[in-house]
């Protein structure tokens, strides 16, 4: 097991656009303030602000987390309900179960995940419906 080098958590609240981009704001600056090189940087700060932005739109509230060990920085979404019906059609450019509201705001343009599992180096999600959605990125730092 590597030495955990930081650890943050944000709550996300459901529908909260007015947050949105708050967490993975602070995420970037710290990593930036760590010197984290600019081309993973760039990679986790999308991956994060889509995370972000679906647990707005799509759950009932949950939480982004980083970890970084010297060898990795690792994002963590965890929400509550209402799971993804089907997985693999989530995972496709374009398809978008957003709300109404969301995309009068211009989000919901079904490119949230397959963004985060572009630009992670390892991505796992699980989910169920009626309980929740878990996602795990790993970005490599060595």
């Amino acid at each position: 097991m590597q030495e955990q080098l930081l650890k943050d958590s944000y709550s996300v609240c459901a529908g909260e656009y007015q947050t949105a981009g708050d967490a993975s704001a602070s995420i970037k600056r710290k990593l930036k303030q760590l010197g984290i090189d600019s081309t993973i940087l760039r990679r986790i700060a999308v991956a994060s602000y889509e995370a972000e932005l679906n647990l707005i739109i799509h759950s009932q509230g949950g939480e982004l987390m980083m970890e970084m060990t010297p060898v990795q920085i690792k994002l963590i979404s965890k929400d509550v309900g209402p799971g993804i019906a089907d997985v693999s059609q989530a995972l496709k450019e374009g398809f978008s179960t957003a709300s109404e509201e969301a995309r009068d705001l211009g989000f919901g343009a079904g490119m949230g995940l397959p963004n985060m599992k572009r630009n992670a180096d390892s991505f796992d999600i699980q989910s169920e419906l009626g309980v929740g959605t878990t996602i795990e990125m790993g970005f490599q730092l060595k």
